[in-house]
């Protein structure tokens, strides 16, 4: 018996050491196993976001498996860093389809979000739990103060090699006044900044006359044209009173048909109206959440902190699925999982429609940036040497200061409410600039800080 055993007990381990080494191998071709694999692993370590993933794609994918060279990489991570959404994101889907096409990309892609986007469901549904419990309200509490320091730590470091000019600074100030003060929307900072771009580097001041003239020319004539439109055709029609007597017969026609609808056809669609209404509802709120990640995964340049405040004003304040103190919670809950602080919007999705929308949240607001990387991959060349599309981001990368800055007002104000929030928030900052950590260890011994200051002080 005992021999019998030792003897399963060796076949097992054979077993997993093999299954092991075939899954080493696998990993190691760039096949689309091989690509899954690596990917997947990036996804389970990938804490601290931005250039700390990316390191980790670097050393998997240059030293490591050696599929792209140094330059190859350099064109990739400039890629990733000139289209929106996550700069690790981007690259992974450009590395897989520069690999094994459209397929490539989309499995490394799916196997970096898979991990975190399962972590952020787990902590969805523990979410509410752990809420109940003071001392996690504290933890919370230390982890919203170490966002706030992490978001402005980022805007500091980018403004002091970006904003070098004064056209810069003020796009930068109004991108802060416009967020904050006015509730505007992230694409529509970024499309003003971009065409400010634009102008700042393509026009002169005799070309800028020109194009003002040419627009109210265009301006007058399409009056002019709506106004003719409008007198003399209407739906097609000669004149307006052809329309309307038009319009009565159909009327008229309509009702002699619907007089001949019985009453049993009548209750028999209302019973499937109803017996569909929780369905259509159901669908309605998957629209509408995959309508606005769509949106604010488009115009994610800057990473997923800049979003923080679009995200804010549709979640919390327009459609009201998040309080504000959720939401803070939420963008923590981001950061401390691994992979792209984006994947927030697993979590949002989770509390407004269960498993379904947090899928569905996820899918839609990375969905924009995956088809822009695999568009712009195939014409690298062409992409990086557009002049005009240079000229937008010149004008976008002063404005993502800005959105950084009001990202880090806006958790601010919902997640750091006493003096102790403001001091871990403070002490955090300190420590990114000066020692530069992984930004995952800070946020974690400041959030263990808040709650062992509760504990022992009860602060």
């Amino acid at each position: 018996m005992f021999e019998k055993t030792k003897q399963r007990g060796r076949r097992v381990r054979y077993g997993v050491r093999s299954g092991t080494k075939r899954l080493k191998r696998i990993s190691e071709l760039p096949t689309l196993g091989g690509i899954f694999l690596s990917f997947l692993k990036i996804g389970f370590v990938g804490f601290g976001g931005g250039l700390a993933v990316i390191a980790q794609i670097r050393a998997l994918v240059v030293r490591k498996r050696r599929w792209f060279t140094d330059h190859e990489f350099a064109e990739a991570f400039a890629l990733a860093q000139s289209l929106p959404g996550t700069n690790a994101g981007n690259a992974a889907t450009y590395i897989g389809y520069r690999l094994r096409g459209w397929k490539g990309a989309a499995v490394a892609m799916s196997a970096f979000i898979l991990p975190s986007m399962l972590m952020m469901i787990v902590l969805a549904i523990l979410y509410r739990h752990l809420r109940a419990f003071p001392d996690t309200q504290r933890l919370f509490h230390g982890l919203n103060a170490a966002v706030v320091a992490v978001i402005l730590v980022a805007a500091w470091r980018i403004s002091k090699n970006t904003l070098t000019k004064p056209w810069q600074w003020y796009v930068s100030g109004l991108s802060i006044v416009g967020v904050i003060f006015f509730h505007a929307t992230i694409l529509e900072v970024i499309l003003v900044a971009g065409l400010i771009g634009i102008y700042v580097d393509s026009f002169g001041e005799k070309q800028w006359h020109r194009w003002r003239k040419i627009r109210r020319l265009a301006a007058r004539r399409r009056a002019r044209l709506a106004e003719i439109e409008q007198k003399n055709f209407v739906g097609g029609y000669l004149t307006r009173a052809m329309a309307e007597e038009r319009v009565r017969q159909m009327n008229e026609e309509h009702e002699d048909t619907h007089e001949e609808v019985s009453t049993d056809v009548r209750f028999r669609s209302s019973f499937v109206f109803l017996a569909a209404m929780p369905i259509l509802a159901k669908l309605a709120l998957l629209l509408a959440l995959s309508s606005v990640f769509l949106r604010m995964g488009a115009v994610t340049f800057g990473g997923g902190f800049v979003m923080v405040p679009l995200i804010e004003a549709e979640v919390v304040r327009t459609n009201h699925w998040l309080t504000p103190q959720e939401f803070a919670d939420a963008t923590a809950l981001g950061q401390i999982t691994p992979g792209p602080v984006l994947i927030t919007a697993t979590f949002i999705g989770y509390r407004v429609a269960g498993t379904l929308g947090a899928v569905t949240a996820t899918v839609a607001v990375f969905m924009p940036a995956f088809l822009m990387t695999i568009a712009a991959g195939s014409s690298l060349r062409r992409f990086r040497a557009n002049r005009q599309v240079q000229s937008f981001l010149r004008g976008v990368t002063p404005a993502v200061v800005g959105l950084l800055v009001a990202a880090g007002w806006s958790i601010g104000r919902a997640g750091i409410h006493t003096w102790v929030g403001l001091s871990l928030c403070a002490i955090a900052m300190l420590l990114l600039l000066r020692l530069r950590p992984n930004p995952f260890w800070v946020m974690l011994g400041v959030g263990l800080a808040r709650l062992f200051a509760g504990l022992i002080f009860g602060m």
